[in-house]
C-alpha cells in the first residue's frame, strides 16, 4: 500500500475568464487518485467537509479506488483553489484553504511508501503534523518517504523561509519529485541540475526535476537520466505534475523497487526507464481537462498504439 498526506480540495477552473467549471484537485489527492486509477493500493490522510463541494471529492475517490481515512471527513468546509487558464493551458492558482491533519490518524502498518507535498507539508496548522510522521517514517527506514514540493508561492510567503523547510523536507525524503518552475522560485540564480544534485547530497536517494515541454531530468547515486516529454495536444496542464508523480511511484511499484534499498540502488539506465512511464501518464492527462490521470487499461492502450514496450504493465 501507497500512503499519500494532504489536502484534497476543488478546483474552480475559469479558461480565459469564463465561468468556473468544478473539479476535484488538491496535489497529494491527485497524486493518490492518480496511483488508485493505475492499479496501486493507496490510502488517503486528508480533510474536506460535509458541503457539496465534499461530496463531490469523496465521490470522486471512491470512483477512483483511493481508500479514504475515516477520520478525514471534517465538520469543517472544503477547501476551493481558484484556476485560471491562459491561451497554452497553464493554470494561475488562488487559494482558500483550510488545512489540518485529521487528528489520531498515522500511517497504515505495511505501507510500503509514504508520499505527501505541496500545501500539506507548508501550511500551518497541518504543516507541522505531516512533518512529524514523514520524520517518524524516516527514523524507520522501512518504507519510501516520497516528496513533491509543489510551491504555492501565494500560500508559502517569501522563498528564503519556504526554502528552508522544503529542504528540512528534502532530507527526510528518499524520492524527491520538483518543477523546474519551482526550483526557479526556490533558486532563481542556480541551475536546475546544480540544485537537484545539491538535494541528493541532503539524503534522496532519488531526486526527479520535470520540465515541461522539456521533458524530465532524473539523478541518482549511481548518476543521472533523462526523457523527453510525450507529444500530445495539451488540453490544459492541471494535474500533470501529480500524474507525474503517480506514474513515477507506480512504476517503481510494478518493478519491486518501492523500497528503500530499491531507490538507493537505482543505476541510470533503469531511471531513464522510469523517467519514460512517468511522462507517459503526465502527457495523457495534459490532453483532457482538470486533473485527470489515465487509468491502467487507457495507458495500456496507449501504449500499444505508441508501440512503447514495458512500461507498467
Amino acid at each position: 500500500m501507497i500512503t499519500v498526506i494532504g489536502e484534497a480540495l476543488i478546483d474552480l477552473v475559469s479558461v480565459r475568464g469564463g465561468d468556473p467549471v468544478a473539479h476535484p484537485g488538491g496535489s497529494p489527492a491527485n497524486v493518490a487518485v492518480g496511483l488508485g486509477r493505475l492499479g496501486a493500493p493507496v490510502h488517503l490522510i486528508t480533510r474536506y467537509g460535509p458541503d457539496p463541494h465534499g461530496e463531490l471529492l469523496a465521490a470522486h475517490l471512491a470512483a477512483s479506488a483511493v481508500e479514504v481515512a475515516p477520520q478525514s471527513r471534517s465538520a469543517g468546509r472544503t477547501s476551493v483553489a481558484r484556476a485560471d487558464l491562459d491561451s497554452a493551458g497553464a493554470a494561475t492558482y488562488t487559494f482558500d484553504i483550510d488545512w489540518e491533519l485529521p487528528e489520531s490518524v498515522g500511517v497504515p502498518t505495511g505501507s510500503r511508501c509514504v508520499h505527501t507535498g505541496s500545501i500539506a507539508a507548508t501550511l500551518a496548522p497541518g504543516a507541522d503534523p505531516v512533518r512529524r510522521l514523514l520524520a517518524a517514517e524516516h527514523a524507520k527506514g522501512e518504507a519510501v518517504v516520497s516528496y513533491d514540493p509543489n510551491c504555492r508561492p501565494s500560500l508559502m510567503g517569501a522563498p528564503g523561509p519556504a526554502r528552508e523547510r522544503i529542504e528540512s523536507l528534502v532530507a527526510l525524503s528518499d524520492v524527491v519529485k520538483v518543477s523546474d518552475e519551482d526550483l526557479a522560485w526556490l533558486h532563481p540564480t542556480r541551475d536546475f541540475a546544480d540544485v537537484a544534485d545539491a538535494w541528493l547530497a541532503l539524503g534522496p536517494g532519488l531526486v526527479v526535476v520535470t520540465r515541461g515541454a522539456e521533458g524530465s531530468y532524473g539523478v541518482c547515486a549511481a548518476g543521472r537520466a533523462a526523457a523527453p516529454a510525450r507529444a500530445v495536444p495539451v488540453v490544459d496542464t492541471v494535474g500533470a505534475g501529480d500524474a507525474y508523480t503517480a506514474g513515477l511511484l507506480d512504476a517503481l511499484r510494478r518493478r519491486d523497487l518501492l523500497h528503500p534499498a530499491g531507490i538507493r540502488g537505482l543505476d541510470p539506465a533503469t531511471l531513464g526507464t522510469l523517467l519514460a512511464d512517468a511522462s507517459v501518464v503526465a502527457a495523457l492527462t495534459c490532453s483532457r481537462a482538470g486533473a485527470n490521470p489515465p487509468t491502467a487499461a487507457e495507458l495500456r492502450a496507449y501504449r500499444r498504439a505508441h508501440g512503447l514496450a514495458g512500461g507498467t504493465e
